[in-house]
């Protein structure tokens, strides 16, 4: 008898118990609105937040210096939890993307499926494209300020292009749907004159207060660092479902560096035209219609599967 192949009932899975990571020198609570929209969409799915080790609620750990302690780190406190009873899917951001593909390498069984959302390789891309060489200063700075608005300010001006966010001005113009003010509901309502001003300082209050209740310290700051720029995807494609997001407005890693993945596995990819690193705080309402509809999509190839 013919075994099925791996993952045959697997998308059965797929959206209903999400894990999100974030990315570098970021924690949980950085996703901030996008949580009770992801949940919305998905009101029967449990969506977990997991800090990297040397974040959030384990801001006084040592955060190791290569992904795949990290990952083992990561993937124990999830074991610890209860969270793998059923198989997972990961979205996750930047450095937490670089996780989440070692770990579905590592053990395919926890996981059904994943997006990964602006993220790199170093066997993928080069150097200056994982860090755009436009950033560096910037990123140096900020990375080694004591001045807490300062540093989150700076961070948001970086990652950010919602309207009146960025720092040169060239997304502040009133576009339909782009950075708008964010509704109760969690749908991007018409710009309002000074709403951009009062998000950013809303926003960057927000962040100042997790970084002075859970600081990141320099340290393990550097040691996330180490381990992003040192990781190496290998030449395995993933046996799981995996969908690429990028925002092609990214001041931080250039869009480029989705589009290797994307050709060297030829993994879909879909891209937002306007939107910066912090992808989901940009147009966390973008990121829920490509999730529905990747699932859709995965739903209907299993269910013409299970005809056959």
């Amino acid at each position: 008898m013919n075994k099925k192949p791996w993952g045959f009932g697997m998308n059965k899975a797929l959206g209903q118990n999400w894990i999100l990571l974030r990315g570098l020198a970021r924690e949980s609570g950085h996703w901030g609105d996008f949580v009770p929209l992801l949940q919305s969409a998905f009101p029967n799915a449990r969506i977990t937040l997991l800090d990297l080790p040397g974040t959030g609620c384990f801001y006084q750990e040592k955060s190791p210096s290569s992904i795949k302690a990290i990952t083992g780190s990561v993937r124990r406190h999830a074991l610890d939890s209860g969270l793998l009873q059923q198989p997972v899917t990961i979205l996750a951001l930047s450095l937490g993307a670089m996780v989440a593909w070692e770990w579905m390498h590592r053990y395919p069984e926890d996981i059904c499926g994943a997006v990964l959302m602006n993220t790199s390789f170093a066997d993928v891309s080069p150097f200056y494209q994982r860090l755009r060489w436009q950033s560096y200063t910037d990123f140096i700075a900020l990375a080694t300020t004591r001045n807490l608005h300062k540093r989150e300010s700076g961070i948001l001006q970086l990652t950010s292009n919602r309207r009146n966010i960025s720092r040169d001005g060239v997304y502040a113009e009133n576009l339909s749907g782009t950075g708008s003010a964010i509704s109760r509901d969690g749908v991007y309502a018409a710009s309002q004159s000074g709403t951009g001003a009062a998000q950013y300082k809303q926003i960057t209050r927000a962040w100042e207060k997790i970084q002075s209740e859970r600081p990141i310290s320099l340290k393990n700051s550097v040691r996330q660092m180490i381990a992003a720029a040192t990781y190496r995807a290998g030449d395995i494609k993933s046996r799981q479902p995996v969908l690429l997001l990028n925002g092609l407005g990214d001041r931080l890693v250039a869009p480029a560096c989705s589009e290797s993945i994307h050709e060297k596995w030829r993994l879909p990819l879909r891209r937002h035209l306007w939107a910066g690193h912090d992808l989901t705080l940009d147009d966390g309402a973008w990121v829920v219609r490509q999730l529905k509809d990747w699932l859709d999509q995965k739903s209907f190839i299993h269910h013409e599967d299970t005809k056959k």
